[in-house]
C-alpha cells in the first residue's frame, strides 16, 4: 500500500486515466503531480508522515479532499444557477405584470378602471399590443378573448362578480394564473 516517487512519475507520464483523473479531480496537490516543477513540493505535502512514499491513508486523505472540493464547487454552481433563475423569474414577472397593466390600460379606453365588453371586443380586434399579449399570457380564459366563438364564455369566466365588466381585480386574478403558467414553462 504505498506509492513511490517513481511509480507516481510513471503513472503521470504513461497512464491516460491517471492523467485525466489528476487534471479534473478537484485537489490542487493531486493536479500538481502533473507539473514537473511542482512534483517534489507536491509529494512532500502528500507525504504527511515524511516516509518518502505516499501510503494509502495519505492518498485517501488527498482523494477525500478532492471529493470535498468537487462537492463544494457543485454546491456553489447550483446556488449560482438558482440565484440566476430567481433573478430571471423576478425580471420576467416584473416585465409580465407591467405589460399586463399596460394592456389593461389600453383596453380601458374610458379610464373607468374596468373593462366593458365593447372595449374588450374592440381591443381584441384592432390593437396589436393587446392581441400579442393575450396570445402569450398563459391564461386560457384571457386567450379565449381572441376567439369570437369563445368570447362570451371567456367574459363570463372573467367577470366573477357578475357586474357585466371585468374590473382590475378580476383581470389581475387571470393575470396571476397566466403568470404562474408562464413561470412553469420557464422552469
Amino acid at each position: 500500500g504505498t506509492l513511490t516517487k517513481e511509480e507516481i512519475l510513471h503513472a503521470v507520464k504513461n497512464e491516460d486515466e491517471v492523467q485525466k483523473f489528476l487534471i479534473s479531480c478537484g485537489n490542487q496537490n493531486l493536479s500538481d503531480l502533473m507539473v514537473p516543477s511542482k512534483l517534489e513540493k507536491t509529494l512532500a505535502e502528500l507525504d504527511t508522515d515524511k516516509s518518502g512514499e505516499v501510503d494509502l491513508p495519505e492518498w485517501e486523505a488527498a482523494i477525500a479532499q478532492a471529493l470535498a472540493n468537487k462537492l463544494e464547487q457543485r454546491a456553489k454552481d447550483r446556488a449560482e444557477a438558482a440565484a440566476k433563475a430567481r433573478a430571471e423569474n423576478e425580471a420576467f414577472t416584473k416585465e409580465f405584470l407591467n405589460k399586463a397593466r399596460e394592456v389593461f390600460e389600453l383596453i380601458d379606453k374610458d379610464d373607468s378602471g374596468s373593462l366593458a365588453i365593447d372595449e374588450i371586443t374592440t381591443a381584441v380586434k384592432s390593437d396589436k399590443v393587446v392581441k400579442d399579449f393575450l396570445k402569450t399570457c398563459g391564461d386560457e380564459t384571457l386567450m379565449f378573448l381572441l376567439q369570437p366563438k369563445r368570447l362570451d364564455h371567456a367574459l363570463r369566466e372573467l367577470d366573477t362578480d357578475g357586474s357585466g365588466e371585468v374590473d382590475i381585480d378580476e383581470w389581475e386574478e387571470a393575470i396571476r394564473r397566466g403568470l404562474s403558467k408562464r413561470l412553469e414553462q420557464l422552469a
